[in-house]
């Protein structure tokens, strides 16, 4: 448990909502692509070059969890583009995604969210895993949905719980239905073809791995899986999403699905579905 008293998981989602429209409210104003494409000559944290509205994104969630500490809060946060933040306690981690699918969002493409999750545990600042995250927010800022989860709470899509499939679809011949990719590079989707042939009805590429985990909560796709390694902060709030919805998720070991550290660099892929065996399927799927 944390070293002092911390918010409850309801009042870490309303911040973490109120960050969401503010990060809303500024991407709309910035209507050209070439605004959008305008770099701050940086790299962040993650390793990606950083885009002006990646920069100010994070500015605005900072924003909300500054005025949570000064009313009282302890926590670090390990976001995409500051790296690692100590605001008090390293017992309390605040997983930040300012833009996931940054990409979409500077080409004026409607898939882009703000991803935000809470881990809790002694130490979880320096050694913890997708296992100690207690509550997250994916605000998909195209189509306007707020997915949220509290560990052993539930999980919601605009404030109404999530009722998904027990199951995965499969076609006539066995194939998953649909499946959603992401890191979908040309190179690693040339590496997963066979697996693909074989295990995929049909693709979709979302372009944000936490929107993707979400399609899976909410039984939009059948399963997903990032043909490639995948980032905490990409994943963190999602991934609690899919497991409170009743589904599965695994970071490259299905022996040790929820073992991927919560730190800046890319681990195993990450894969999810409706069951084990569609879990399974999935996880063949990508070529680390």
């Amino acid at each position: 448990m944390p070293s002092s008293p911390q918010p409850a998981p309801e009042t870490w989602i309303a911040a973490f909502n109120r960050a969401a429209d503010r990060v809303r409210d500024r991407l709309d104003a910035v209507t050209s692509t070439p605004d959008r494409l305008r770099e701050t000559g940086t790299t962040g944290e993650g390793g990606d070059r950083t885009l002006v509205i990646d920069a100010e994104a994070e500015d605005l969630v900072f924003a909300e969890l500054h005025a949570l500490h000064d009313e009282g809060a302890r926590f670090t946060v390990l976001s995409e583009e500051r790296g690692v933040v100590d605001l008090g306690s390293p017992d309390v981690l605040v997983v930040v995604d300012p833009i996931d699918g940054s990409m979409n969002a500077k080409r004026g493409m409607p898939h882009h969210a703000v991803s935000i999750a809470v881990a809790e545990g002694p130490g979880v600042a320096h050694s913890g895993t997708m296992a100690d995250v207690v509550c997250g927010l994916v605000a998909d800022l195209g189509p306007g949905e707020r997915w949220t989860a509290i560990r052993g709470v539930g999980a919601w899509l605009d404030g109404v719980p999530i009722v998904a499939p027990a199951a995965e679809r499969l076609t006539e011949g066995g194939k998953l239905e649909l499946v959603a990719i992401e890191s979908a590079h040309p190179a690693h989707v040339m590496a997963s073809g066979e697996a693909l042939l074989e295990h995929v009805h049909r693709l979709r590429a979302i372009g944000a791995i936490a929107i993707s985990l979400c399609a899976v909560a909410g039984g939009r796709v059948d399963g997903m899986a990032s043909l490639w390694r995948c980032r905490a902060f990409d994943a963190a709030a999602g991934q609690l999403i899919v497991r409170e919805s009743g589904g599965l998720v695994a970071f490259g070991d299905l022996d040790a699905p929820l073992s991927a550290p919560l730190d800046l660099i890319g681990h195993g892929p990450v894969v999810a579905a409706r069951s084990a065996e569609g879990l399974a399927r999935v996880a063949t799927l990508p070529h680390d």
